[in-house]
């Protein structure tokens, strides 16, 4: 068995902070359960590329695709209230996990917040991931990663000492309070076991991302000191950045924090007479000609291909790496040797790669083993074969638009 098998999960969520850590349950053997609406479907589905053969459609997203696979997918259409209701309790009763990452208030006025929901299933854990936690004077704001991200103090970081704060690409901290919020369900499960007692999971994704500034904030704490953009520079390494090498668009990325290192650089270069003029001789003096230390490094880095330079380097005992393009990540022979990439097969995108937990468990293996739902694909056997719905129900609730 499974860690998770017999461990059945509903998720009142959308796009990426609730259904990713849906992914990493029933990568480990979870039922889990995705509600969607054919009238409000998934905002996966229906706004974010890349859609196959770029043709818009609800079952054409591969990002949909990479964040469920193996879960099955239901329509419950939650504004066919007292019905709807009515209906996503009995669902409720029936898991043992609720995860929604809906604006805080929105379960209330469904009337599907904890305090309604622990009522008809005591030991229920919920999982609510949402901005800036369910409370606290900003706590209604609407927003996505991007401003997340810029709240945290990402933006601030990420940019040219010159020029303006850069956004990160996507929605990154929706990736960090994904990993919390998976971590603190297996918590809540195994507090339920030992007390029989359920728990309500408040995730602020704004916080989350704090965790990742801990140093700077206590550089800013301790000696007020507020970190600013920098490029690619880092306070104890130079050499520290990312240098051109041979072809179009290529880089490798290398650093240097000690004088060893700088020594082993050097000789990895040939001991070119300029590594041995004063400017360069410690790491201090590096830093003050940095920019011409990252041209010459560069005009030596630019005779070889990415992959050559990394091993010639990584030989010597010196950090270095490619910069992979999304093209060079699904050919990397490392994540191919660790089966990162699961292809399934799937009605209307054809060959999908999945993507696997980066760990291993040693006796159970993980999934995915099945490709994301189709939009309701589920309707009938869950409501009727797990639910337990009569042939009568099923039917009038589909010809009422409850089940759409």
């Amino acid at each position: 068995m499974r860690p998770l098998e017999g461990i059945k999960v509903v998720e009142f969520a959308a796009y990426a902070a609730g259904p990713v850590v849906g992914k990493h349950l029933v990568d480990h053997g979870a039922t889990v359960v995705h509600i969607e609406s054919k009238v409000r479907p998934d905002g996966f589905r229906a706004h974010y590329p890349p859609y196959k053969d770029n043709i818009h459609g609800l079952n054409r997203s591969g990002l949909f695709a990479l964040c469920n696979n193996d879960k099955l997918d239901i329509t419950l259409n939650l504004k066919k209230a007292p019905k709807a209701t009515d209906l996503a309790k009995r669902i409720v009763a029936w898991s043992d996990v609720v995860i929604e990452n809906f604006s805080p208030g929105t379960m209330k006025r469904l009337g599907l917040d904890y305090e309604a929901l622990r009522k008809i299933k005591p030991d229920l854990i919920m999982l609510s991931s949402s901005n800036l936690g369910q409370s606290g004077p900003h706590a209604h704001h609407a927003g996505f990663g991007s401003q997340l991200s810029s709240l945290a103090g990402f933006t601030h970081l990420t940019g040219y000492p010159d020029g303006p704060p850069q956004i990160l690409y996507g929605p990154y901290i929706d990736y960090i309070a994904v990993a919390y919020g998976a971590v603190a369900i297996l918590a809540a499960l195994d507090y339920r076991e030992r007390t029989g007692k359920g728990t309500h999971i408040d995730t602020a994704q704004y916080e989350t991302g704090l965790q990742f500034m801990a140093p700077i904030l206590l550089d800013y704490k301790i000696n007020g000191k507020v970190a600013s953009r920098n490029g690619n520079r880092d306070p104890a390494a130079a050499p520290h950045g990312a240098y051109p090498c041979k072809g179009d668009d290529s880089w490798c990325v290398i650093s240097a924090s000690s004088e060893s290192d700088w020594e082993s650089l050097c000789r990895a270069m040939g001991n070119p007479a300029w590594t041995k003029e004063s400017r360069f001789a410690t790491l201090q003096s590096r830093k003050e000609h940095e920019d011409e230390l990252d041209q010459k490094i560069g005009a030596w880095t630019t005779g070889f291909t990415a992959r050559e330079i990394t091993e010639k380097l990584q030989a010597s005992g010196i950090r270095a790496g490619i910069v992979n393009t999304m093209r060079d990540i699904y050919s990397d022979p490392q994540l191919k040797h660790r089966k990162q990439w699961v292809e399934l097969e799937h009605p209307e995108i054809g060959k999908m790669h999945y993507q696997r937990p980066p760990f291993f468990l040693t006796r159970t293996p993980s999934g995915p083993e099945r490709r994301d739902p189709l939009l309701g694909e589920h309707n009938g056997y869950f409501y009727q074969e797990l639910l337990g719905l009569s042939e009568k129900e099923y039917q009038e609730l589909v010809a009422e638009g409850v089940i759409d």
